[in-house]
């Protein structure tokens, strides 16, 4: 039976109160049988069925033999069969990694190295955790290099490559001298190394944040600032200061502050390569060596100070809970869409990233489809199933005696007492279930089909596409890469965003060729919400559709 505990008290309204409200006539027995389709539904709708093998592996122990039910270490059995399932996704997720990062900075061409005299690595970022990769429970840490962020969320890692072994590696390859400090703090000795006659400095960065149960450096599930830990901007400004070719990595969840050195001359090149997983090392290597020409774009904004953001922190509790209320007074006007309300300029912007060669935007044609008019969704649904008669005595819901196992902190149906208020154990919140449903979820009477609904996705017509839009690009350097154009519209309209990002592609171009950006604009992409009519509709404000290489850098435009 689906459900769940109430704010992590115990208290639950589903299980055994939810069989309460079934007996009273609180919630119809129909509706349960729409509880479980909804997860079943979804259960098939990714090609299980009821006869999958039995999952081979524990989410709580990496023991061959352990409780089956971990919270009460009851029964205790074989829960891991320890099966490698790893295939060939080594190489895999090592591409996805270096062609998710994203170049910020190239000054003169800094990259890609090309067996560089000496290389000097720097910074705790760099290395391994000297326990182990996994020897902070659910990753909640930031040990050695940054390549997962932790929560219940989080993986073990098969292993974990280095930016410093791979980095190494590939030095030994090429008969570099390569020299590493794995420690932030270690100053004297940076100082020493980077300072030396051809040296070209790595230094390597990073801020991590995870879910809220784990407490890293008072960072409790979200970062508390948008500060590098480790002190890593005087990390950065320490060896910018002594090494006139000093390329900086980030590895982070988020945006971070770089407004303390990011435009430092001797700061000759940036990159953002998030969290990459076990290629880390691999996969940056990579990037910084030209095997793999980036492409990959900033997914949110690099802004000037932690208040260009236009929301701040919620330091403190500002509703008398432990978890703070967010309002959301910004409403859509986050990221891009505040710097734009603002008119605040971005170190970068949305959208931006480099590449070792370099594109032009060209031909931009606008086709306007014909379509029939917006019907909002009529009628009414279905009547709700008349199910057969069931009993009201409590006394037939309490739980079987005998050797049914009862495990603590499931959540049964079956009651423990016939007395109702018993039998419930909730204090009386002033709510009953009834609350909870709209009108007619009671009685299952036909209910109005809302105007924006009608399928899985909302009124099919909201995916009709009006304009097909198409750009040239073409590759103006002498390298191999790829190109990722952007699809903008201007909605129009005072309150509206200068731009909201619709459509994107990546495409590969080689030296000298070109390449054509295709991208359809549909009934959504036009359409704001209306919260009167509750239904999305195109204003009568004009609208303009933008095509560029990110959220600030859009050549091409026409009116709709």
């Amino acid at each position: 039976m689906p459900g769940d505990t109430l704010f992590n008290t115990g208290l639950s309204f589903w299980g055994t109160n939810l069989t309460l409200a079934v007996v009273n006539g609180t919630v119809p027995e129909w509706r349960i049988d729409d509880m479980a389709m909804r997860i079943m539904a979804a259960y098939f709708k990714v090609g299980l069925t009821l006869n999958e093998p039995p999952i081979n592996f524990d989410s709580w122990t990496l023991d061959t033999y352990g409780p089956l039910h971990a919270s009460v270490g009851a029964n205790i059995q074989q829960v891991n069969w320890h099966v490698d399932v790893r295939g060939d996704h080594a190489g895999l997720i090592r591409d996805i990694g270096a062609r998710a990062t994203v170049l910020l900075k190239n000054v003169n061409n800094t990259l890609p190295l090309n067996k560089p005299r000496f290389l000097a690595v720097i910074g705790d970022d760099a290395g391994p955790n000297i326990n182990g990769p996994n020897s902070c429970p659910d990753r909640g840490c930031d040990n050695g290099t940054l390549a997962m962020a932790w929560g219940s969320g989080s993986s073990n890692f098969p292993y974990l490559v280095t930016p410093d072994t791979a980095l190494q590696n590939q030095a030994l390859a090429d008969g570099t001298r390569y020299e590493s400090v794995l420690d932030n703090y270690a100053t004297s000795q940076i100082e020493a190394l980077v300072s030396q006659a051809y040296a070209t400095a790595i230094v390597f960065v990073n801020a991590n944040s995870g879910e809220g149960y784990i407490n890293v450096d008072g960072n409790e599930g979200d970062r508390k600032n948008l500060t590098l830990w480790g002190s890593g901007d005087d990390l950065i400004k320490n060896v910018s200061a002594l090494c006139n070719n000093t390329i900086v990595v980030i590895h982070s969840t988020g945006p971070t502050l770089v407004s303390e050195w990011y435009d430092s001359p001797n700061v000759t090149a940036i990159l953002w390569a998030g969290i990459p997983g076990q290629e880390s090392g691999n996969s940056i290597t990579d990037v910084l060596y030209g095997k793999v020409n980036p492409a990959a774009r900033t997914p949110f904004t690099w802004g000037t100070t932690r208040e260009s953001y236009g929301t701040d922190v919620l330091y403190e509790p500002n509703n008398g809970e432990a978890a703070p209320q967010d309002e959301f007074t910004e409403g859509v006007f986050i990221d891009y869409r505040a710097f734009d309300r603002t008119n605040t300029t971005p170190i970068y912007e949305f959208g931006f990233g480099l590449s070792y060669t370099t594109f032009e935007y060209s031909d931009l044609t606008v086709t306007k489809h014909n379509v029939s008019a917006y019907t909002p969704t009529t009628g009414t649904t279905q009547a709700a199933p008349v199910l057969g008669n069931f009993s009201t005595n409590l006394s037939d819901y309490l739980f079987p005696n005998g050797s049914f196992p009862h495990i603590w902190q499931y959540i049964y149906p079956y009651l423990n007492s016939s007395d109702a208020q018993t039998a419930s154990a909730d204090p009386d919140y002033g709510q009953t279930a009834d609350q909870f449903m709209p009108p007619g979820a009671i009685d299952g009477s036909p209910q109005p089909l809302l105007g924006a609904g009608g399928a899985p996705g909302g009124n099919p017509q909201l995916w009709d596409v009006l304009y097909t839009v198409r750009a040239t690009v073409q590759n103006t350097g002498s390298v191999n890469g790829e190109e990722v154009p952007q699809l903008y519209v201007s909605l129009g309209g005072s309150n509206q965003p200068k731009v909201v990002l619709r459509g994107f592609e990546r495409l590969s171009i080689d030296a000298g060729e070109s390449a054509t950006f295709t991208a359809d604009i549909t009934r959504r992409d036009l359409s704001n919400w209306d919260t009167v009519s509750q239904n999305w509709v195109i204003t009568d404000a004009s609208k303009t559709v933008y095509v560029g290489s990110s959220s600030r850098k859009l050549p091409l435009s026409q009116a709709l």
